[in-house]
């Protein structure tokens, strides 16, 4: 099968038929994106917190793994493809369970997301992910607005979201998973 047909609800076992190259994103079993390429400014934003994580994480047990990776939120090692109704690909990623990193995708909830907006995702990263990783127990979800230069920080109180704080440019950001981690935002914002 070339592309997903129609309006009705998918499986992850659907997804993995259609063509490889096609990127998508699922909740409920219901597509919320088929995005386009992201603008240069997006990727850069991403490149360079993808860079300051790996950097940070290396040879410690947490990995950060960058777009395009499919996470399935509300799987587990045991939940057969079609039944996995739940998939996106956030832009970066920190897992600290190795047991959740399989070998097409990641299993349940990472310990941190991290969405770059773009005007084509930014009403799914606020609302309709910002739920999905909440109701799934994403500990930190940043949402970090490239032309606003802002990194918005939501951690999970118990099974709601509390933004922690608004970080910009100028800011040195402490990464609250792990001790002794600061993000200088004028490496990550450029201009």
């Amino acid at each position: 099968m070339g592309m997903p047909e129609g309006k009705r609800k998918y499986s992850y076992a659907d997804y993995l038929s259609w063509d490889e190259d096609l990127s998508c994103e699922v909740i409920n079993g219901e597509m919320i994106s088929m995005s386009p390429s992201p603008t240069p400014r997006h990727q850069d934003v991403v490149d360079e917190l993808t860079a300051e994580f790996k950097m940070f994480l290396r040879g410690k047990e947490c990995m950060a793994f960058s777009a395009p990776i499919d996470v399935c939120l509300f799987a587990t090692n045991d939940t057969k493809y079609d039944e996995i109704k739940d998939w996106v690909q956030p832009d970066l990623i920190v897992v600290c369970d190795g047991n959740k990193i399989g070998e097409k995708y990641i299993t349940g909830a990472p310990d941190l997301v991290i969405e770059v907006l773009s005007p084509s995702t930014t009403r799914n990263d606020r609302l309709i992910k910002y739920k999905s990783y909440e109701k799934a127990g994403v500990k930190d979800y940043w949402i970090v607005d490239p032309y606003h230069m802002s990194i918005e920080v939501y951690k999970l109180d118990g099974t709601a979201y509390k933004q922690a704080g608004v970080f910009v440019k100028d800011d040195r950001l402490e990464v609250g998973l792990f001790e002794g981690f600061y993000i200088d935002l004028r490496n990550v914002f450029k201009g």
